[in-house]
């Protein structure tokens, strides 16, 4: 039977760099992450990819301030809704042009997902998830003032709009997703971490103002799907120790164990590393198998042993 493997896209390696910003220069990224994607089908494993959105929600978000006096602004439940079309439509595309070019059958969805959580969560009172684009510190104070934004510094390179990004409970298309992939269908699914929803006072669903981080629903996600790997492409090809300084160190791979000792000595950034690595924790936590981070040029060779981090229990 084959090998299911969970793939989570960074939203900030869908953008090349601050030259990079259209939905074009978008589009040219996900082409490339794409093909790597393939070799991966290509060895005979099932994948679902989920994505970041972060960058751009808050394109979104921007773009609704600036225009207000003029349209509706647009919450962020919707604007996360958005960007799980926009974005899934650019990977069907390209991974479909990829595989009809190497005569490869395979059909691809999008599923517009929706999350649960916790009305009460505490992430609610103490906005930390990074979105939108970085700003220097003057330019993310005037926005702070104007539109009345939670800003922080985000691992050193720059200052960006902050929200809630309150814990994933469950992923409520799941029964629609798992049909999908049993059916053959290569799912995008879980974009942006989901549109984060509550259940309301008449215990109906209702969205609510946070993002949920990507990692984390992932691997609720290949939890749920009993997936053989969970798989965080990120713009490191492998985890540090003492990231950035002489003393920095690669790991090739680590126990769980490890895993949760790097956490607690604050080996890991919080608004980069660290939730990648509490996402790796939490699928192995709930019987996940094995965790793989590396950059997407290295997925494949990272499935076979040869880069990235593998963490296992």
């Amino acid at each position: 039977m084959s090998k299911l493997a969970v793939i989570a896209v960074g939203g900030n390696s869908l953008i090349k760099d601050k030259n990079h910003l259209t939905v074009e220069d978008q589009y040219d990224c996900i082409v490339d992450t794409s093909h790597h994607i393939v070799r991966l089908i290509e060895k005979g494993i099932n994948v679902v990819i989920t994505h970041g959105n972060g960058p751009q929600v808050g394109f979104i978000l921007l773009r609704s301030e600036i225009s207000k006096e003029q349209i509706h602004e647009i919450p962020l439940p919707s604007a996360g809704a958005d960007t799980q079309g926009a974005i899934g439509y650019q990977i069907q595309q390209a991974i479909q042009n990829i595989l009809q070019h190497k005569g490869i059958i395979k059909n691809i969805v999008t599923v517009v997902t929706q999350v649960l959580v916790d009305k009460n969560d505490p992430a609610f009172q103490n906005p930390t998830k990074p979105i939108g684009p970085f700003f220097s510190k003057e330019d993310a104070e005037l926005k702070r003032k104007k539109y009345n934004w939670n800003v922080s510094e985000d691992a050193g390179r720059g200052y960006r709009r902050v929200v809630a990004s309150p814990l994933p409970i469950q992923v409520i298309e799941l029964a629609a997703i798992k049909s999908l992939i049993e059916a053959d269908f290569l799912v995008v699914a879980v974009g942006g971490g989901g549109i984060p929803v509550i259940l309301n006072e008449n215990g109906d669903l209702e969205g609510v103002p946070a993002v949920i981080d990507k990692d984390r629903a992932s691997a609720l996600l290949a939890g749920n799907l009993n997936a053989d790997y969970l798989i965080i492409s990120t713009a490191v090809e492998q985890v540090y120790l003492n990231f950035g300084q002489e003393n920095e160190k690669a790991l090739s791979e680590i126990t769980l164990r490890e895993a949760k000792q790097y956490c607690r000595e604050g080996h890991f950034a919080k608004g980069s590393m660290l939730p990648k690595m509490e996402a790796a924790i939490q699928f192995l936590e709930n019987g996940g198998h094995e965790v793989i981070i590396t950059t997407p040029e290295r997925l494949a060779d990272a499935v076979d042993g040869k880069a990235g981090t593998r963490i296992v229990n």
